[in-house]
């Protein structure tokens, strides 16, 4: 029996090594990795410049907490702001942790007004995590069941419905931010498109809100710019990023700008391991690594390629509603429930996911390579078609 508590429904396999694209398991089989650990191998597997980045630091200093100064994190903090404009960074370990400081952010931003109870707007489908506050302000109620009752302080309006703010705007005075993910990567691949994202901004400013962007699934180049927003260009106040931050190496942030940057003061906020020098020498090297190599252009003409692919392979197959995506985040959305396709990719060396019950969620490295986007459309496709059918 083992000892790990039972809260993941694990599949039955687990992998010794990877190399680029490529996971192999105990047997020796080996599995092309579309999903990335979730959207967090940014660099694939055993990638030679952050094996040696992390290596090298390793030998030198893990940890020391945040009592003492730590460099790279200082040199990790400018890089981020170099690429997104934003002023302060706060370093965590997870995207939850980026939410949970930027919901606290918004409370006391909203306290520093005047305002009693400070409120979020949040999005129908969002995930932003699992701690108290942040399931909270997922729109998922199987993330939430069980958990009652819940954190107040959260509204709740339909993703991408600009005339619903607009009325919460109008009926709701203690509101103090909206939050939101750019991409909903849990929601099933759901695109903020980038009128509505300006909208969102321009009535942040009008109503004195906080724009706060979750980044942390669809960030760090994964959709062909360094963060969702970029697209429209619309700079929120709060944006929280994770998952491919450290390619691997746990590391989360939660960046502030303008009326948002100033509010935490010493004791407001904390992490004993936020921001290692491990984690970010990981980080540094992976934010190097997609400039130097030029992945976000990648992530943009292979995810053309895997989309174009997929829409030919399936063109006329009953029962695929929608292929849709931005770069590296891809959804092929179906009719059905389609949670075996999973097991059945597996079978045939392949690693996906499905996500909100009918859509197939691919991730991949950006990495990828436009071979690599043939051979996963060659694999996909066939096991999407034979599911149809049956």
């Amino acid at each position: 029996m083992s000892h790990v508590m039972n809260t993941y429904a694990r599949l039955p396999v687990a992998f010794t090594h990877g190399d680029g694209v490529w996971l192999h398991d105990e047997s020796g089989k080996r599995y092309l990795d579309a999903l990335s650990g979730i959207a967090v191998s940014t660099l694939g597997h055993n990638h030679p410049r952050l094996v040696r980045a992390i290596s090298l630091q390793a030998s030198r200093v893990l940890h020391t907490s945040n009592l003492y100064g730590i460099p790279l994190q200082d040199r990790l903090a400018d890089r981020l702001a170099e690429v997104s404009g934003m002023d302060e960074v706060f370093f965590c370990n997870s995207g939850c942790e980026a939410n949970e400081a930027a919901i606290k952010l918004a409370r006391m931003y909203g306290h520093q007004k005047g305002v009693e109870v400070p409120t979020i707007v949040v999005m129908e489908n969002a995930f932003h995590g699992r701690t108290m506050a942040t399931l909270s302000a997922t729109g998922n109620r199987k993330t939430q069941a069980g958990f009652e009752p819940l954190v107040s302080g959260f509204v709740r309006v339909p993703y991408k419905d600009i005339d619903a703010l607009r009325n919460v705007a109008a009926h709701n005075h203690g509101v103090v931010a909206v939050m939101l993910e750019m991409i909903q990567g849990e929601g099933g691949i759901n695109i903020a498109d980038d009128d509505f994202q300006r909208e969102v901004r321009a009535l942040c400013d009008e109503m004195g809100w906080l724009m706060i962007c979750d980044e942390v699934q669809c960030g760090l180049g994964r959709t062909g710019a360094w963060f969702g927003w970029q697209h429209a260009n619309v700079r929120p106040d709060v944006m929280t990023l994770a998952k491919g931050l450290g390619s691997g190496v746990p590391i989360g942030a939660c960046l502030t700008a303008g009326q948002a940057a100033g509010l935490f003061k010493p004791g407001n906020h904390g992490s004993t391991f936020g921001g290692n020098p491990l984690a970010c020498a990981a980080g540094l090297e992976t934010l190097d690594t997609i400039a130097d190599d030029d992945l976000m252009a990648n992530a943009v003409a292979v995810g053309d390629a895997i989309r174009s692919g997929l829409a030919e392979a399936l063109a006329g197959v009953k029962g695929v509603v929608d292929i849709r995506g931005r770069g590296l985040m891809i959804g092929i959305e179906l009719d059905r429930p389609c949670g075996a396709l999973v097991t059945r990719g597996l079978d045939a060396g392949l690693l996906i996911n499905v996500t909100a019950e009918r859509v197939v969620r691919l991730l991949p490295p950006l990495i990828f390579s436009r071979d690599d986007a043939a051979a996963l459309v060659d694999a996909l496709a066939p096991l999407i078609i034979d599911f149809l059918s049956q």
